[in-house]
């Protein structure tokens, strides 16, 4: 935890806040912080700053909260994801929130099981404990939005055209694409990237069809078969020393 993360619902009007979860937990026991000492601190979706910590017990740490200056910048990727199986979706959104994503879709296609939509991980209060860690790695307070599609053709044919044009770059990674990513955005690239993954099997024929009718330019990784939760790092990463 490389900066503690506060909801603002949490601060008092004096710009107090009272921990008594995990957070408090990695003060004593990982930072050993003592009264009057001060650590990082970032409120959920607004500035970073620090806390002057007033009391520790057991039970509490009591913070003195002082945050200003700008917002974090809007993570300039969004990512569609096919649901992977619940354990690897709790790695997903860690590393995406630490890499910087603004949207998560996460979306059913062909060769993803429909028992996964019935995870209770898909319910906000279960999976942003994952984001929030992902961002005090990171030391962002910009959180991702993450919203679930449990239908392809709806998602494709409905939602994906009315958002298609907030971006400059629309990307299908597809293990058949004939180019590569460098091949498709150049040595160096600006402006928004809608970046749309498969789950392990691939996508199927039509769901190709259709990403590509919606815009969407295909690109490989190269002739080896990585896990989803891999790809995304990879590719994030890979967009990121890109970008101009």
């Amino acid at each position: 935890m490389n900066l503690v993360l506060i909801d603002p619902t949490e601060l008092d009007r004096h710009g107090i806040v009272t921990l008594r979860d995990r957070r408090r937990a990695h003060l004593a026991e990982v930072l050993g912080v003592g009264v009057g000492d001060r650590v990082r601190v970032g409120v959920v979706n607004g500035p970073v700053g620090e806390g002057r910590l007033l009391a520790m017990t057991s039970e509490s740490a009591v913070l003195q909260v002082s945050v200003s200056g700008p917002l974090p910048a809007r993570p300039a990727v969004d990512l569609i994801v096919a649901l992977p199986r619940p354990l690897m979706l709790k790695r997903i959104l860690t590393q995406t929130a630490s890499l910087g994503v603004g949207h998560i879709f996460l979306i059913k296609a062909n060769r993803v099981e429909k028992s996964y939509f019935q995870s209770t991980l898909l319910q906000e209060e279960n999976w942003l404990p994952f984001l929030l860690e992902g961002l005090e790695q990171a030391m962002d307070t910009r959180l991702p939005t993450v919203t679930v599609h449990p239908r392809f053709r709806p998602f494709v044919e409905d939602l994906l055209p009315g958002i298609i044009p907030e971006y400059q770059h629309s990307l299908l990674a597809h293990p058949e694409g004939a180019a590569n990513l460098v091949t498709v955005l150049g040595s160096r690239f600006g402006g928004r990237v809608l970046l749309a993954m498969g789950p392990e099997g691939g996508w199927v024929d039509f769901e190709v069809e259709r990403f590509q009718s919606a815009g969407f330019a295909s690109f490989s990784m190269g002739p080896r078969i990585l896990r989803l939760e891999t790809a995304v790092v990879a590719l994030l990463a890979q967009l990121a020393l890109l970008r101009e």
